[in-house]
């Protein structure tokens, strides 16, 4: 009997990038949280003389062959396993394609689920990670779910205290925005930085970016830090909301924002006002102001967090004012993650 599986989305809450390595990625350091927003998968397997895959989908954009990361995950998964078997996954696309939310890398996730079920055989932990990690940078997050720290190139990750289930608005404009060139954007940005420091100085300076990868490093490390009273760029608090207690404020105190911000606003402005209208309600409303509004990943989704599901209903009606597409979800904890996952399709 065919296996339906839930393949949730994802948000960064933050994202700061390092300077490229010896291997020619850049160091990142991000918190990744889960949402409820999913597509759904049917997967269907039984062993074979020989692997066969076929995957159909909704969605015309999406690809049917190798180039799909739930293709890729399913053929590598059975030779990590040494099986082989005739494979059908059906992919129902409700999130948005190429968007910053992890979809590829969830599906990833959910069709090595529905793999294990349908053949009852399972990789051991470390060895599914680091399956997941060949495939993408992503895809790991997806085998831990809720509040998830991600080091090195995203690809490391390590569970975090669950942070509140929280009300939240994405905007999926759209717009294109390419990862590779949003870290060519960066590159060429920064590397002018560094020389015009080095010219100062007549030394080369280090990067700033590099001691801001430490310090959210060593924040995000420590869990739910304690708030401070400094301000920052990306964060938008409501004042009603503004407490100690509260973990998603004392995390967002502590300066928390996605640095694809800096080079994507300024390829694409519009991304830049879409934040605005998701963050901020007007002197009218301020209750309805966002917790927190920021791009996810590269983008091009944008999100806002709110303290009440009025606050967020309201900022969909917002995007919607401007003809902006919006969903509304919430975060979702790792154990609801689980329980849903399958249980819950």
């Amino acid at each position: 009997m065919p296996t339906l599986v839930r393949s949730h989305a994802k948000i960064n809450l933050g994202l700061a990038i390092g300077p490229t390595r010896p291997d020619g990625y850049h160091g990142l350091v991000t918190i990744y949280q889960t949402l409820a927003l999913h597509d759904l998968m049917t997967v269907e397997a039984r062993p074979a003389a020989k692997t066969t895959i076929q995957l159909t989908t909704n969605d015309q954009r999406v690809p049917k062959d190798r180039r799909n990361t739930a293709w890729r995950m399913v053929e590598t998964a059975l030779t990590a396993m040494r099986l082989a078997a005739e494979v059908r996954i059906r992919i129902e696309k409700n999130l948005p394609v190429q968007g910053g939310l992890g979809g590829g890398s969830g599906n990833a996730v959910a069709a090595l689920v529905g793999l294990e079920r349908e053949l009852g055989a399972r990789l051991p932990g470390e060895a599914r990670l680091g399956l997941a990690a060949s495939i993408g940078a992503d895809v790991p997050l997806f085998l831990i779910g809720g509040t998830v720290l991600g080091l090195n190139h995203g690809e490391e990750v390590y569970p975090l205290p669950d942070l509140p289930v929280t009300w939240c608005v994405v905007a999926a404009p759209a717009i294109g925005v390419s990862t590779p060139q949003a870290f060519r954007d960066w590159d060429a940005r920064h590397d002018l930085a560094q020389i015009s420091e080095s010219d100062a100085d007549s030394q080369l300076t280090p990067p700033a970016n590099s001691d801001k990868l430490k310090r959210l490093s060593r924040a995000f490390a420590s869990g739910l830090v304690s708030a401070t009273c400094e301000s920052h760029s990306s964060g938008v608090f409501s004042s009603g909301e503004d407490r100690p207690e509260n973990p998603l404020l004392a995390l967002v105190r502590t300066g928390i924002e996605n640095d694809f911000e800096e080079v994507v606003f300024s390829q694409h402005p519009s991304l830049g006002q879409i934040k605005r209208i998701l963050a901020v309600s007007g002197d009218s409303a301020p209750a309805e102001d966002a917790l927190f509004a920021a791009l996810s990943g590269s983008g091009s989704a944008l999100f806002g967090l709110y303290g009440t599901q009025l606050a967020a209903q309201a900022a969909l009606e917002r995007l919607q004012r401007q003809g902006i597409a919006g969903l509304l979800t919430r975060t979702i904890p790792r154990q609801e993650y689980w329980r849903e996952m399958v249980s819950g399709a």
